[in-house]
């Protein structure tokens, strides 16, 4: 592993550990096992290491979702049961990986601070729109309509935030996959 790779793993180990604000150039280096100037050369600043790693950590966010979403041993379930069981499996995800699901916070914090990560987090939110859009309605990505991204994957990515957030700060009284899907059903209710 050359310097930049071991920066950017160290940086990841110190923004699951101490979270961006606390992380320092010192801690970094240290992790990494590399000068600390080489931040400088390699990366510019601790911000952009640090913005890097983050995205780092949401692509793999996004690799633990994507399987929570489709799950490959259930074939035979219908489309509820399916929906349920991953709403399930992605709680299962949050709960065993919390410090990686709360970056995606911390992303969201620190793009309100400094502007110019807006166009990434935006970036990244209408791919997981449209992620979430193409796995809810079983077709290649490039085949979802842009109406079904802005709904049917804006809410869903609304939803997954809003729960798991609930799930990691009460896990005592965690929603499942069958409260996610009343819900649901209670809010078709009034919406008609």
């Amino acid at each position: 592993m050359g310097n930049r790779e071991a920066l950017l793993a160290g940086a990841r180990a110190c923004l699951l550990e101490k979270g961006f604000d606390r992380t320092s150039v010192r801690d970094i280096a240290t992790t990494a096992g590399v000068s600390m100037a080489a931040i400088g050369y390699h990366f510019g600043s601790r911000e952009n290491l640090l913005f890097q790693a983050l995205f780092s950590l949401l692509d793999e966010w996004g690799d633990l979702a994507g399987r929570a979403l489709v799950p490959a041993d259930a074939p035979d379930l219908s489309p509820e049961q399916a929906y349920e069981r991953m709403w399930d499996d992605l709680l299962a995800q949050a709960r065993a990986h919390p410090k990686l699901w709360l970056t995606s916070v911390e992303l969201f914090m620190q793009a309100q601070r400094q502007p110019d990560l807006l166009p990434q987090l935006a970036d990244g939110m209408r791919q997981g729109r449209s992620g979430m859009a193409a796995i809810l309605a079983s077709v290649p990505e490039a085949e979802v309509p842009d109406r079904t991204v802005r709904t049917l994957g804006m809410v869903q990515l609304a939803l997954m935030s809003g729960v798991i957030m609930q799930a990691l700060a009460d896990p005592g009284n965690a929603p499942t996959g069958a409260d996610v899907v009343a819900g649901l059903r209670a809010l078709g209710k009034i919406v008609g």
